[in-house]
Order: structure tokens, then sequence, then C-alpha cells
């Protein structure tokens, strides 16, 4: 609004007379950004996807160990001489490793000495012992061409008549049970993991519900009033998206420090009865880059499905609004 009036001199001003400015009001987010229920939801994802995550390791720690052990078996096989009256338990073996060894595929043999054999049988009789004095049968190892295995019939076949008390073992049998335990055990533990990936969607679903309860008179204004669905939708999909991706980062985070704390115990505890038996079943409890970086993978894979689910039950529910009032009213 303009005034003119006259100046002293004669001359006509315009002054402008300001109006107050009316202050805006915050706006308050569609979804709180914080209540209890967003604070639970928070925790239920990060327990989901703690469990999510340490299912994810176990099976990588069993995969990769059975890997070890499959590369291991397949590039050795054992020539085992038992005692017997008479036999000259040196001689055998000597005899024994050079058989093998003029077989193509074989790239070494090695004899177990008498304190090697002796450590294998520490652990349950002890220390101190005396091989030549017990019926304990001693090995040859014969590290073998992964690619190019020698004729193990035909070397079977040359033992028997130079070496009678002696036999041939491949592990074939070992190689094949132990893959088949491996794809078993993964085969379960990633049918575990996409349980749990769906629990973490349910609950998803159910806390979006709860909270389009607790604004849904609000929900349905903005509808009633012009608000475009994807809209109501993005609110609650970027609040749901963020809930997910905090509980999401705490679970993760939390199972690489289990992983991190198991490996540096192992390490620390390697000449430890409970630890070397713990190393023969899981390896050192490294999950390695790829274990870590599919932690990671599913931390973002809960982020994204706690977005998306969000997103598709508020469009839902607006379908349904629009289902049981069609004129708006």
């Amino acid at each position: 609004m303009t005034e003119l009036h006259q100046a002293t001199d004669g001359n006509y001003e315009e002054e402008t007379i300001a109006r107050p400015v009316r202050a805006q009001r915050k706006t308050a987010p569609i979804v709180p950004p914080q209540n209890i229920a967003g604070r639970a939801l928070v925790f239920v994802i990060a327990i989901m996807t703690f469990l999510s995550c340490l299912t994810l390791g176990a099976v990588t720690l069993v995969r990769d160990t059975a890997s070890i052990w499959e590369n291991q078996i397949a590039r050795e096989a054992t020539i085992q001489i038992k005692p017997v009256d008479g036999l000259d338990m040196d001689a055998a073996l000597a005899n024994a490793a050079r058989i093998a060894s003029g077989f193509a595929g074989v790239r070494s043999t090695k004899i177990v000495d008498r304190e090697a054999t002796a450590r294998l049988l520490e652990p349950w009789l002890g220390s101190g012992l005396n091989i030549d004095e017990l019926p304990v049968p001693r090995l040859v190892i014969v590290t073998i061409d992964e690619n190019n295995p020698p004729d193990f019939a035909a070397m079977r076949q040359m033992l028997q008549p130079d070496v009678p008390s002696a036999t041939l073992d491949d592990h074939r049998t070992w190689v094949d049970r132990l893959v088949a335990m491996a794809r078993t055990t993964v085969t379960l533990g990633m049918a575990v993991l996409v349980l749990m990936l769906s629990a973490t969607v349910l609950t998803v679903v159910f806390a979006t519900r709860g909270a389009m309860a607790g604004n849904g008179h609000i929900i349905e204004v903005l509808h009633f009033v012009g608000a475009e669905a994807g809209f109501i939708a993005s609110q609650f999909r970027t609040h749901f998206l963020l809930t997910g991706m905090k509980g999401a980062a705490a679970g993760g985070i939390a199972a690489m420090i289990v992983f991190i704390f198991f490996w540096f115990w192992s390490s620390r505890n390697l000449a430890t009865p409970q630890a070397d038996q713990a190393t023969a079943l899981f390896g050192n409890f490294s999950i390695g880059a790829a274990g870590y970086g599919g932690v990671a993978l599913v931390v973002l894979i809960i982020g994204a499905l706690t977005a998306a689910t969000s997103h598709v039950t508020v469009v839902a529910y607006l379908n349904d609004i629009d289902v049981s009032h069609p004129d708006g009213g």
C-alpha cells in the first residue's frame, strides 16, 4: 500500500508502507520422524539384519572351508601300510613311494615319519609313544596333479604284489561326501536367509500399516483435497528407507564386529586344542572381502526392501480408499 505526501521542498515523494510479513508456519511431516513404533522398528530390523548377516557369514565360512578341504583332498592320495609279522616297515614305505613316483600325474611322494605319526596320535593316546611297539599303520602321502591325475587302479595293482599290506586311498568318496555336505549346508543357509528377509518385509508391512493407522485421517484429507498418491507414498518411502537403513546398518556393523572378534580370538589361540578343532571345521573364521561385501549387500537389500514395501503398502491403502469412497466423500 502506498501513500503520497508533500515534502518540505514542495516535491512529492512516494513512500511505501511495508506490510508486516506473515511468518511461515513450519510444516510437520506426514510420518512422525520419532515415535515409539519407529524406534521399535529400527530395533527389529537391526536384529533381523544381524541374524541374516550371521547366517550369510556362516554359509561363507562353510563354503570356503569345504572348498579348501576339497582342494587339499583332491591334490593328495594316501598309501597306508599296515604292520604285519616279518614286514620291514621302512623298506615297505620306500618301495611304495618308489612305485607311486613312477606314475604319470604324481608330483611327489612323502613318507610320514615316526615323529609325525606320533603327533597324529597324540590327542588320543598321549605323548611319549613308541610307534614301533604299537600296531600303527604308516602312511605315504602322494601329491598328484589335479588336472592330470594318475591311474589309481593301475597303481593299486602294482602295489599289491610288492607290498601286500598296502592300501591306496584316493579320497574320492570323501570328496563326493564333502561336496554334498557343503552344498546342502549352503542351500539350508540361503533358505534361512530368505526366510529372515521375508520376515523383515512382513515386519515392515505391519509397521507401515500401524503408522498409517495413526496418521490415516491426515492421509485421507490430503488425498481427498488433491494430493497425489505418489507424493504421499514418497513421504512414507523416504521415512521407512531411513528407518530401514539405520536398523540394517546397526545390525550389519554388529555382525562384522562378531566376525572380527572370532577371527582375532582364533588367531590368538592357534596353539590350543579348542582353537585347532574350530579352525579345522571353520578355517580361521575370516569371511574375507567377499563375506564383508555380502554383509554390505544384505544391509542395502534390507533398506531397499523396507522402502519398496512401505511404498507398495501405502499405494494399496490409497487404492482401498478410492474403492470405498469413489465419490471422494
